[in-house]
């Protein structure tokens, strides 16, 4: 591999910066540097939360530049629309298919775009694009506090990494009350993409 450049967009309290936090652990204990960088804005408001991770067998630079990114993991759909530009053509964006409007939507001096909008917007570039149903996956199994770790099973997939090694550091990092249901979730997250990958066309 000679280089990956990973965005992990969301809103505050999704779990953005521990779901960066495994990656750059899973491509450590695969053997590989790492560099990340966290900006979380208003995070604590429910703001745009994003992470940059940068893996290759050296890294210099935590930040990725505008249209080279590799992968774009979006917890909230706009957010896959708003980042969308950071990655080069033939990108890979995963997103959750969740809709959280920004108080400009809210108050009504914007409208929230379609999917059809949203799919336009990151298919640009022929980007490959899966909208994956992690909110609803993660209620099915009692803790929607577990999508970060679904996305990550979701990413995971299309990521050079054993599936031992995730599920390795993820429960090296979460505590023993909820390190079941999490590999559950990364499980599940893993389950959900085949189907996506058959409706891509």
């Amino acid at each position: 591999m000679k280089k990956l450049d990973l965005l992990i967009a969301g809103m505050g309290g999704q779990g953005i910066i521990l779901a960066s936090d495994i990656i750059a652990e899973v491509a450590l204990a695969s053997g590989y540097d790492i560099k990340k960088t966290d900006t979380r804005g208003m995070a604590q408001r429910g703001g745009s939360v994003v992470s940059q991770v940068r893996i290759a067998e050296q890294v210099f630079s935590p930040l990725i530049r505008s249209g080279e990114a590799d992968m774009l993991l979006a917890f909230e759909k706009l957010e896959a629309a708003r980042w969308a530009y950071y990655l080069g053509g033939w990108g890979t964006v995963i997103a959750n298919n969740l809709a959280l409007p920004p108080l400009t939507v809210t108050l009504g001096y914007e409208t929230y775009p379609s999917d059809a909008e949203i799919t336009r917007l990151v298919k640009r570039q022929k980007n490959h694009f899966y909208l994956v149903n992690g909110t609803e996956r993660v209620k099915e199994l009692g803790n929607i506090r577990t999508l970060n770790i679904f996305m990550l099973g979701c990413a995971s997939l299309l990521l050079p990494f054993s599936i031992d090694t995730w599920e390795e550091v993820i429960a090296q990092r979460l505590p023993a009350k909820i390190r079941q249901i999490n590999l559950s979730a990364f499980k599940q997250g893993r389950k959900e993409m085949p189907a996506i990958h058959l409706r891509e066309g």
